[in-house]
């Protein structure tokens, strides 16, 4: 098929979409056939599963939800499960993954499926839609891939696979139509997986593998679009922890309920210059655009503050930050 270079630089995007549509589905759709990654939630159709990773790979990539799913799935394996357990432990099954609020919100749609729908999910997007933590992309994602809804996504992924195909940046409301204007209707699930698989691993952010595209014919741009702007610059900072153990316990606090980040977490202390304190480790730490240099002291015994003793089998199951986890893991308490 001949590219149109010229079609969305000179109007609608959606055109090329139009045209090229019937023979980029085939092309895309035997690709994902053949080369998609075996992934847990694709063994089925089951919706509690699909949902689940939609929502734990919100922000986070596949290689970092992996161990997630397969914990929170033998935990709560039903959504019934899910509705009756108390928060602080699925805040537990979610630490690590981050963005907390998004186990919140997952726990109180379970309480609504069961509650309002009688513990069956819903079969279309717009009644996904109302429930907790569940926007368009998700309940297009869900819909589409459970019940073959023929409705479009558009992530990250999606975003930037469209761009490039059509030569030119895409923002907003016009990115759902051209994504509407390409969706294989007959297999709309199989393909809106497919165009993120693309995103995800060969249409790259910087590295785009374009001889091994299954689609590179129908590409307007063969590669990088000119930035628009250069991406945020990461800061750098550097925060010191205290450490205290006795008798196989540790010394942690507990976020307040009303913090806007991490509310009711639990965490090490922040290291307040004890003198007597011994440098124990260092680690590197990322959040968003912020690079932590992350040094923690051994301590004799924790600062005088509101905490608690909190016996190393507990661990497993409290509601710990990413970064209590990653040095607590470091010095073999977890």
């Amino acid at each position: 098929m001949t590219r149109q270079k010229g079609d969305a630089k000179n109007g609608d995007p959606a055109l090329p979409a139009r045209r090229m549509q019937p023979a980029f589905s085939r092309r895309l759709l035997a690709w994902y056939d053949s080369q998609a990654r075996d992934l847990p939630w694709r063994k089925n159709r089951n919706p509690y599963r699909i949902w689940l990773s939609e929502i734990m790979l919100q922000q986070t990539r596949v290689v970092a939800v992996l161990e997630h799913y397969r914990i929170f799935l033998t935990r709560f394996p039903t959504v019934q499960k899910l509705a009756a357990a108390r928060e602080a432990s699925v805040l537990a099954a979610w630490s690590g993954l981050g963005y907390y609020r998004r186990a919140r919100m997952l726990h109180a749609a379970a309480k609504a499926v069961v509650k309002e729908y009688g513990g069956q999910f819903p079969d279309n997007s717009a009644a996904w839609r109302e429930l907790p933590g569940v926007g368009r992309y998700t309940a297009a994602a869900i819909a589409s891939i459970a019940y073959d809804e023929p409705a479009a996504v558009v992530d990250g992924n999606v975003e930037r696979v469209l761009a490039r195909l059509v030569g030119q940046e895409v923002t907003g409301e016009a990115t759902w139509h051209l994504a509407e204007k390409l969706l294989d209707r007959a297999r709309p699930g199989d393909f809106n997986q497919a165009m993120m698989e693309l995103g995800a691993t060969v249409c790259l952010p910087r590295e785009p593998k374009c001889l091994v595209c299954p689609v590179s014919e129908f590409c307007a741009t063969r590669g990088e679009l000119p930035r628009a702007k250069s991406p945020a610059r990461q800061k750098k900072l550097e925060i010191r922890f205290g450490l205290a153990r006795r008798d196989a316990h540790v010394f942690l606090i507990q976020r307040k309920p009303d913090e806007s980040l991490m509310p009711g977490m639990w965490e090490l202390p922040r290291f307040s210059g004890q003198p007597n304190a011994v440098p124990l480790l260092q680690l590197r730490h990322s959040i968003t655009v912020t690079d932590y240099t992350v040094r923690v002291m051994e301590l004799p015994s924790p600062d005088q503050q509101a905490g608690r003793w909190i016996a190393a089998s507990r661990l497993p199951s409290l509601p710990l930050t990413g970064l209590a986890r990653k040095i607590l893991r470091r010095v073999e308490m977890l």
